[in-house]
């Protein structure tokens, strides 16, 4: 089985291809020639993943899956969410997201966030939707450097490490983006 993964993100890419069993052939965007920015406007994570897949569907015709990430903080009112990756501007830049974010949680003594990913697949003319969510907590400071976005300041609900700083079979183990792509692989196993 071939699926197209809608991501340009290296990291992303070699995160879920470790979680996908060998049957499943993911080819990225760069493998099928998109190099456009796929459109996400929608106001929700579920929006811009169901967004991001029937782009590809309607505009190259694979069977498709997208995701979207966001991290949501309980003293934020659930910011950064859906802009997790454009929280200190449009240039995406992970730093500049991690320093912002650390600066508003300065005089906040509740630091409970989630990160939670929405994975929506368009296969054989249906979409489906699957959600995964790890809890856990906003470090103080930056720590590790594994991983990307904002792992090096998130501690996964059990542990003294941060995302960036465990094992990336460590952190499949437990994090949203693995759970989602598992309730993905059990249903395309079905």
């Amino acid at each position: 089985m071939k699926l197209v993964f809608a991501t340009n993100n290296p990291n992303k890419l070699k995160e879920v291809k470790a979680l996908v069993p060998p049957h499943i052939q993911l080819l990225s965007l760069e493998d099928i020639g998109c190099t456009e920015d796929i459109p996400e406007t929608s106001p929700t994570i579920e929006g811009n993943a169901i967004q991001k897949a029937r782009y590809l569907k309607e505009t190259y015709g694979y069977d498709c899956f997208a995701d979207d990430t966001g991290l949501e903080v309980d003293s934020l009112q659930g910011d950064p969410g859906v802009y997790s990756a454009r929280y200190a501007g449009e240039a995406k830049d992970a730093n500049a997201n991690m320093d912002k974010l650390l600066d508003n949680l300065k005089k906040k003594k509740d630091r409970k966030a989630q990160f939670k990913t929405v994975i929506a697949l368009h296969i054989n003319g249906t979409l489906e939707t699957f959600t995964g969510i790890c809890s856990g907590t906003i470090a103080v400071q930056k720590k590790g450097d594994k991983g990307f976005g904002y792992d090096p300041i998130f501690l996964p609900d059990g542990y003294t490490e941060t995302f960036a700083e465990l094992p990336l079979e460590e952190k499949n183990s437990i994090s949203h983006r693995a759970k989602a792509v598992n309730q993905l692989v059990k249903f395309l196993n079905n």
